[in-house]
Parts: C-alpha cells; sequence; structure tokens
C-alpha cells in the first residue's frame, strides 16, 4: 500500500521536475516475476525506475537508510521502504551472495526486482562490464530480463551532489530477454554469455561508449589490487 500511495503521488511530481519521457513501457510485464537490468549513472536512478516502471518495482539499498535514529532516520526510513527498497549490508563475499538471496526471494515471491549489472555508478559516464549476478538471479528463478536504459540522471544528480537539479531524463525499458537458451545459472560460461548479452542490450538502446573493464573504485592497496585481478580472470 505505501509503495502504491509513493507512486500515485511522487509519481507525477517526478514526471513534471525531471520532463521525464518513457519509452517501451508494454515491454515490462504487468504481472510475475520480472528482473530490470539497468545502466547506472546517479543515486537518483533507482527512484526514477520505481517512479516510472508501470508497476511497483523493489530495489535493494545499504542498510544505513533504515537504521537512522530520530526524525531523520525516521523519514529516510519512511522513504526508502515506500519506494520499494530492500535493506541489505554490502560487501563483498557473504554479503553480495545475501543480497542476490534477497533478490532471489522477491522474484520467487512474483515480484519485480531491479539491478544494476555494473555494480556502482558509472562515474565518466561509460557503460562498464557487467557482473554475472544479473544471469545468476534470472537463470535460478527463470524469469526474464527487461533491459533497461536511462539517460540524463547524471545531470539530476551528478557524483557528489547531494542535491536534486531540474533535467530531462529518458527512461527506456527494452524487449525482455530470455537468457535461459544461454545454460544454467550453475555454469560460468552461461552467466557470463548471458550477462553479456543483457548489457549489450542496454548500450543499444543507451547510447553510452563501452568500457572493457568493470567499474570498481580505485584499489588502494597492493593486496586489493592482486584479489581484483584474480577475481577478474575467474569471471572471464
Amino acid at each position: 500500500m505505501l509503495k502504491t500511495v509513493s507512486r500515485l503521488t511522487l509519481g507525477p511530481l517526478a514526471r513534471a521536475m525531471f520532463r521525464a519521457k518513457i519509452v517501451g513501457r508494454q515491454n515490462v510485464p504487468k504481472s510475475g516475476p520480472v528482473l530490470l537490468a539497468s545502466n547506472h549513472l546517479s543515486f537518483i536512478d533507482s527512484v526514477i525506475i520505481t517512479l516510472f516502471a508501470p508497476r511497483p518495482v523493489s530495489f535493494l539499498a545499504k542498510d544505513s537508510y533504515f537504521n537512522g535514529s530520530g526524525f531523520k532516520g525516521a523519514l529516510s526510513r519512511t522513504f526508502f521502504t515506500s519506494i520499494g527498497a530492500i535493506p541489505v549490508k554490502r560487501g563483498a563475499g557473504q554479503a553480495a551472495q545475501d543480497a542476490l538471496d534477497a533478490g532471489l526471494s522477491l522474484l520467487r515471491e512474483g515480484e519485480a526486482f531491479a539491478v544494476y549489472p555494473e555494480g556502482t555508478r558509472s562515474r565518466d559516464g561509460r557503460l562498464y562490464r557487467g557482473k554475472t549476478g544479473v544471469a545468476w538471479l534470472a537463470l535460478n528463478a527463470g524469469v526474464p530480463v527487461v533491459p533497461v536504459a536511462l539517460i540524463g540522471t547524471d545531470k539530476v544528480q551528478p557524483i557528489g551532489s547531494k542535491g536534486i537539479r531540474p533535467a530531462k531524463v529518458t527512461i527506456q525499458f527494452g524487449a525482455p530477454l530470455d537468457l535461459s537458451r544461454h545454460g544454467k545459472a550453475d555454469s560460468g560460461r552461461a552467466r557470463r554469455h548471458a550477462t553479456d548479452e543483457v548489457m549489450d542490450a542496454i548500450a543499444a538502446m543507451s547510447g553510452q561508449a563501452r568500457a572493457k573493464d568493470y567499474n570498481e573504485t580505485p584499489a588502494t592497496t597492493f593486496v586489493e589490487k592482486v584479489r581484483r585481478t584474480f577475481r577478474s580472470r575467474n569471471q572471464l
């Protein structure tokens, strides 16, 4: 109910403020489980997807947005709950798997769930290599993937900015992708090829230049650089 009220009240306001152009809403199934996979340019991307999609969409958000105290904490908690955010602890290893498991549970409950295959926001506007969690979710849940392209959200809230600026935003929902032909979720090759198909679809809509690497904040230690090198090789 809270998500429905939020969409009805904030949706028209957001459309007017961002002069929103919405393309391909009919590509999002009206019911049943579906995974939305989007490029990521701004903190506000999840809000845009949630308000402009033709149905409520859930997404993962760091748990600190829900754990604050006082009036500010309550306001943050209410807002993120109202737009479909699910609190998770962010990180690698078990934390990352817990996040995937949370998304899988939502899909198995028949919900629409959104992810960013790049993992984090693009700081230079390029579309980075997708991490294979999107394929793991789609293949395990047996659900279609709707590629999503966001354009202009980096102007609404640039990296490092805490404020929101009026700017024109375009959101395009692509034709659903059936990734099952690539194989099963336990195959690294299947996950890689399925993820690449999703990223190709996003790139075709967004028009972004492609980056060959994964999108990560710069490693600050030698150990971290070595760890990332081995991880990248294992995901090829």
